[in-house]
Formats: C-alpha cells, sequence, structure tokens
C-alpha cells in the first residue's frame, strides 16, 4: 500500500505542475490527465507572481528529490565566490551530485533509486565506493558499479526502461562487459531535463535568507 501511495504522491506532484519530473521516476503522469489533482483540477488557475517563483523552487527540490534544508544549503555553497552567477553554480553542484549522476548515467530508474545504490555501497567513484548520494563529484571523476551490482534489480529496471538520453557532460563505455562512466564536462543550465525558468527561481531566493 505506502509504495502505491508513493507512486500515486509522485503523479501528483508532476500533475500539480504541469510538467514532468524524469528525477521522480514515474513518466506518464499527464498522458491520461494533463490538469492539475483535485476537484477542479481541469480549470485553469491563476497564477500570483509569489506562486510562479515558489513552483520554479518546488520543481527543483522534487526532482532532486532533496528537502528544503538541503536545497537552501546548496544554495549558500553557490552564491559564494565571485565568477559565475550563483544560479549556473548551483545546477552544476546538482547536477554533478553522486544520486544525480549515477541517474543520469542510466543506473537507475529514478533520483531516489540512485540514492539508494549509492547509499548501499553500489557505487564505485574512481574505483572506490564512495556511498554518500549527496557527494558533489569533480570533472574527470569516473563512476562505477562494484562487481555484482549489475545484476541489482535497480539496474536491471532502469536498463530496460531508459528514462532520459546521456546528456553531453557524461561519457558512457563498457570496460570488462560492464558500463561504467566519467563526467567530462560541467553541467549547466542548459542541462536541467524539465522545464525550468532561472528567473524566476532566483527571484523567489533574492529576498529571503538561506
Amino acid at each position: 500500500m505506502a509504495k502505491n501511495q508513493g507512486k500515486v504522491a509522485r503523479f501528483r506532484i508532476q500533475r500539480r505542475f504541469g510538467v514532468e519530473l524524469p528525477g521522480l521516476g514515474k513518466p506518464g503522469a499527464l498522458d491520461r490527465r494533463p490538469y492539475p489533482p483535485g476537484q477542479n483540477g481541469n480549470k485553469r488557475r491563476k497564477y500570483s507572481d509569489y506562486a510562479l517563483r515558489l513552483e520554479e523552487k518546488q520543481k527543483v527540490r522534487h526532482h532532486y528529490s532533496l528537502r528544503e534544508k538541503q536545497l537552501r544549503r546548496f544554495i549558500r555553497d553557490a552564491k559564494k565566490g565571485t565568477g559565475t552567477s550563483w544560479i549556473n553554480k548551483l545546477v552544476t553542484r546538482l547536477e554533478c551530485r553522486l544520486d544525480n549522476v549515477v541517474f543520469r548515467l542510466g543506473f537507475a530508474p529514478s533520483i531516489r533509486a540512485a540514492r539508494q545504490l549509492v547509499n548501499h555501497g553500489h557505487v564505485f567513484v574512481n574505483g572506490k565506493e564512495l556511498n554518500i548520494p549527496s557527494a558533489v563529484i569533480s570533472e574527470g571523476a569516473t563512476i562505477s558499479l562494484k562487481e555484482g551490482s549489475h545484476e541489482n534489480q535497480i539496474y536491471l529496471r532502469a536498463k530496460e526502461n531508459p528514462r532520459l538520453d546521456l546528456p553531453d557532460y557524461l561519457q558512457k563505455e563498457e570496460v570488462n562487459g560492464k558500463e561504467q562512466g566519467k563526467l567530462i564536462a560541467k553541467p549547466g543550465l542548459e542541462h536541467i531535463p524539465f522545464a525550468f525558468d532561472s528567473g524566476l527561481f532566483t527571484e523567489y531566493y533574492a529576498a529571503r535568507k538561506v
């Protein structure tokens, strides 16, 4: 029952935003009901400026499966220093999180499932086990699964039904008959795999202490 409730919740989240969030691992949420959930979901809604900004923030939080506290920590880190705009630095950090990299490599059908692989010690970075899903992977790092993990059901489900195409900041190859990936460039705003308005997102946090 709990598993089914989780599936329904992930469908409802995507219907509420009117966009598929690949990180949730539940495609097709809008195929039959392309309108928000609820009794009046098929009626056109009016949004305030605040609601529009909040929605962009929530899309990021749900896609990357982050708690509010985690997202704020990543924003604080992104705002440090000078040079590249903080929103670009934020996206680079989020896309380079180990759980997201495992998902984008097609080793797991969702970011939550990728996090499970990492937590259980199935993922190696540069040949060493790394069990911290939030770890930010450096450019040039190699990501692989430990011996035997290619028979894990999470990996096999992802292989059977690929969720996304491989982004150009990642490279994948077979070594001794087993897949492994490599982070070959820094990802940017263009690599967010759903409709995203970075201006609304930055406006939401412009007047808020993080």
